[in-house]
């Protein structure tokens, strides 16, 4: 069925409501936007859905949530895990607590019990939730950090990682051998509720939660003893975070936090963030005036749904407050933990810190400091998550943190997904050791970056939306991969890895090799002077992802060189 009969269908049968076809019938005399609606389905992909809110096959809205539900029912009756439930979790997106009731009414018409929480979530929560009620599979309503006009699916299984290979693939299949809407089921919620189906869940989950969180304190006392004199600002930009990130801080005893007032409620619009990115320096321009006017020590502020941690920190010298990438914050936390738990005997046996092909190298030189074992797994944090998994079946390695370069890390088991809530705890009580010892974070990072070397990285992307972009976007895989660079400026490369092919190439000795991990679209570029490139399309965005990382004698050598690598990648390019 071509994308025009898509859109009569959608108009004209009965299974869609009036508000659809009135949205529909809006566009009638737009040949542009009805292709962009309707020319495929809103792809399932690894980790769900992610899309537009609208009407139509692309979009997303309760029939696209529906389907994708009716999907993942069918595969869990495949494995026989109807008795087990499903865990729901959403945020303050726009229709995120409806399309988490479509999808649990879904399930509950398909035999399988839903468990929903009665308000927004974070998403780390819903790991730990549907692993604390023993369910099979979790989902969660989010689109993170998009623009507003975003939501997303996304979807879990019992282990409490995202799904992973094989099942990923698997999953997909059944979601997409739903192509009829008259198969999907769905029932009414008194009805769900009557039958034991449908059962809402809160407070018991959140008090378990944060008694987990806790465990990963190291040092209460340092706390107590300058909690009353650290001054923290916090945003949770008008999303999840608010309430554990404020409940957390507050029980393990700091006194002065401080929420930016504008982003403290939930706020579908993100009236105030253009973008809801802890990456972006722009959504930080309020939660930095409050600081500046509390005199605060770190700003903090976690994405709308709280799986991702921005930092910035007082540099006393300058007066200024820096910015730390995803890689510098998780650095801190990381050295901090693999310190203080040697010092203090309470390291377990084989610990191992995993992170991803595209994070910072700092974290091998850390991790061998400390004789931590340091695994690296693709991209994604459900990698890291399944880690874990793996950890535990074969006895191999005891985890003790993981990071992800995109602002995510997780201390701890409690969870197999980022979790900004204990990565906000984890680096207040850092904080809180630096202040003890008379000295700012930012002095802290210096300190590293002089021990290790001044590693850095940064992120070149090229967006290319709809129809001819994701073509385009395929093309320039296609042309580093038929073709592979033998240098970026002066800098060579020494290996070539094609993660979809599995392959290494030594370019050096001509070896070839294994990289030893799961397939994948991604390309990377091992390169002389400690530096590397790796190239990806981005599975939620409509862009391809170019990382970089350099190692520096100072904070501007490391600038210049990384400076250098982008002008000779995109000089290639």
């Amino acid at each position: 069925m071509g994308y025009k009969d898509q859109y009569e269908f959608w108009l004209e049968d009965s299974y869609f409501d009036d508000n659809t076809k009135k949205e529909l019938q809006a566009i009638k005399d737009d040949e542009k936007e009805i292709e962009e609606r309707f020319y495929k389905d809103l792809e399932f992909g690894t980790g769900g859905l992610r899309g537009i809110i609208g009407a139509g096959t692309n979009r997303m809205n309760i029939y696209t949530v529906r389907k994708a539900t009716q999907g993942l029912a069918n595969y869990i009756k495949k494995q026989g895990g109807e008795s087990k439930g499903v865990a729901i979790a959403y945020d303050s997106r726009r229709k995120s607590p409806e399309f988490a009731d479509e999808a649990a009414l879904c399930l509950a018409a398909n035999g399988i019990k839903a468990y929903v929480f009665d308000s927004l979530r974070p998403t780390p929560e819903l790991s730990f939730a549907l692993r604390t009620l023993g369910c099979i599979s979790g989902i969660v309503i989010t689109a993170s950090h998009n623009p507003p006009e975003y939501n997303g699916y996304k979807c879990y299984w019992e282990d409490g990682a995202q799904v992973a290979a094989p099942r990923d693939k698997e999953i997909i299949t059944e979601v997409n051998n739903v192509t009829n809407y008259h198969d999907v089921k769905t029932m009414d919620k008194n009805e769900a509720v009557k039958a034991g189906l449908y059962q809402v869940i809160g407070k018991e989950i959140d008090d378990k939660y944060m008694v987990e969180l806790k465990k990963q304190i190291i040092h209460p006392e340092i706390i107590s003893e300058v909690a009353g004199d650290m001054k923290i600002v916090y945003s949770p930009f008008n999303g999840t975070g608010n309430l554990p990130v404020r409940r957390i801080l507050d029980e393990i005893g700091f006194k002065n936090v401080y929420v930016v007032p504008e982003q403290e409620m939930p706020d579908p619009d993100f009236t105030t963030l253009a973008y809801p990115n802890p990456e972006d320096p722009k959504a930080f321009t309020l939660a930095l005036k409050l600081a500046k006017e509390k005199n605060a020590d770190i700003v903090l502020a976690t994405d709308p749904d709280a799986d991702r941690l921005g930092i910035y920190a007082l540099d006393t010298k300058s007066g200024e407050y820096i910015p730390f990438t995803g890689n510098m914050s998780g650095m801190l936390i990381a050295e901090y933990i693999l310190r203080e738990r040697t010092a203090t005997g309470r390291m377990p046996e084989n610990p191992a810190l995993v992170t991803t092909i595209v994070t910072t190298n700092m974290a091998m030189a850390i991790s061998a400091d400390y004789k931590v074992k340091c695994i690296e797994v693709l991209t994604g944090f459900k990698y890291i998550g399944e880690q874990i998994k793996l950890f535990e079946q074969s006895g191999s390695n005891n985890y003790v943190f993981g990071l992800e370069e995109s602002y995510g890390c997780l201390a701890g088991t409690h969870a197999r997904d980022k979790d900004a809530i204990v990565a906000v705890m984890c680096l207040c009580e850092m904080a809180a050791w630096c202040k003890k010892n008379g000295k700012t974070v930012w002095d802290q990072m210096i300190e590293l970056y002089e021990k290790y070397g001044y590693f850095k990285e940064s992120q070149y992307s090229i967006t290319m939306k709809g129809i001819d972009g994701a073509k385009e976007i395929a093309d320039l895989m296609n042309k580093l991969r038929s073709n592979p660079p033998k240098n970026f400026g002066d800098l060579k490369v020494k290996e070539f890895r094609d993660y979809d092919t599995g392959k290494t190439l030594n370019l050096e000795t001509g070896a070839e090799g294994e990289t030893g991990l799961p397939k994948s679209n991604v390309l990377y570029f091992d390169l002389t002077n400690d530096s590397w490139c790796c190239a990806r399309p981005s599975g939620t965005e409509p862009k391809i992802k170019f990382y970089m990382g350099v190692k520096g004698t100072s904070l501007e050598d490391a600038d210049a060189k990384l400076q250098k690598l982008t002008e000779d990648l995109k000089a290639y390019l």
